[in-house]
């Protein structure tokens, strides 16, 4: 059996991952896509595998489609969320994670709400870690499915302009696909309330506008982002409403996109802050194919750090 480059790394973020790397795991994609798409559920890639699925903070999407991923590959799949787990007696994620290890788990997939939490452990810990999360650091596998939904559409991601309007400050996946889209040659512009804009943002080699027209103007893809509430102090806007009169995005700010222009949000989202009942579903939204494609680049994930099979040009 043939390893894979990635086999045995640990997915932590995209500011640290090459071009190369990146090609890689969207290819991958497109493979395990295919066989998806042909109704193939009970492949035996990871057969003798197991994932472990741990979860500091709430999920749906990134949740379950990293357990159906490793399902349809074959591994064993053991999820664990820190409600009703020895976390709530005070146990460390260290510790809780060494213990994972211990029962022999061959990859852990942990969503943490501190920056820096899966980095840490990877550091300690002997068993490749992918983050699903980590506080308003990085959401690798989100801008992933995200450039590959792109890449779908459009073909290429060099050259394109994508336009990230919202809550930038709080939001990981604004980072990472900053981080990601970049690399790949595409030009970023994000648009936001002053409050809500990092101070690091344009170094992260990001165009930054507080006008969410002229962001979003001759834009291929328009990306929302969910007001995080949850995240937030008081003050940083003056109010829901004005934040959607200014930011929100509708149809007459869609219309300045391109003809073409695709339009995206990763869930879950304020329909009617962020962005308006309207277009949600509308004719220029692939925001359901995001989740389907989430499947798919998980499942090329764990294929490749798993060391799932032979050359990957035979997948299929």
């Amino acid at each position: 059996m043939r390893q894979t480059a990635l086999h045995g790394y640990d997915i932590l973020g995209l500011r640290d991952m090459s071009k190369d790397t990146i090609d890689l795991i969207l290819h991958t994609t497109a493979k395990m896509k295919a066989l998806l798409q042909q109704g193939k559920k009970d492949m035996e890639f990871l057969s003798g595998k197991s994932v472990a699925i741990v979860f500091y903070e709430n999920s749906t999407r990134t949740r379950l489609s990293f357990e159906l991923a490793a399902k349809y590959l074959g591994a064993h799949v053991v999820s664990m969320s820190a409600q009703g787990s020895s976390v709530a007696k005070g146990e460390s994620l260290e510790d809780t994670l060494d213990t994972i290890a211990m029962m022999a788990a061959d990859a852990i997939v942990i969503r943490h709400p501190y920056s820096g939490a899966p980095t840490v452990m990877a550091s300690k810990i002997d068993v490749p870690i992918i983050n699903a999360g980590d506080g308003m650091n990085e959401h690798p596998t989100q801008a992933l499915l995200d450039m590959y939904t792109m890449l779908e559409y459009k073909g290429c991601l060099d050259g394109l302009k994508v336009a990230i309007v919202g809550d930038i400050y709080h939001s990981r996946v604004a980072r990472s696909n900053i981080w990601g889209l970049t690399k790949m040659g595409a030009q970023v512009v994000v648009a936001g309330p002053p409050t809500l804009l990092p101070k690091d943002i344009e170094a992260m080699g990001a165009q930054v506008s507080s006008d969410v027209e002229y962001a979003i103007k001759d834009a291929d893809v328009v990306m929302g982002l969910r007001m995080q509430r949850e995240r937030q102090s008081a003050g940083l806007v003056p109010s829901l409403a004005e934040y959607t009169r200014y930011f929100g995005i509708n149809a007459q700010r869609l219309a300045m996109a391109k003809g073409d222009a695709i339009l995206m949000h990763p869930r879950p989202a304020n329909i009617g802050v962020e962005i308006s009942a309207d277009i949600i579903n509308g004719p220029q939204s692939v925001i359901s194919r995001q989740v389907t494609n989430g499947v798919a680049v998980r499942m090329a994930l764990l294929y490749l750090i798993l060391g799932g099979g032979d050359d990957i040009e035979d997948i299929g």
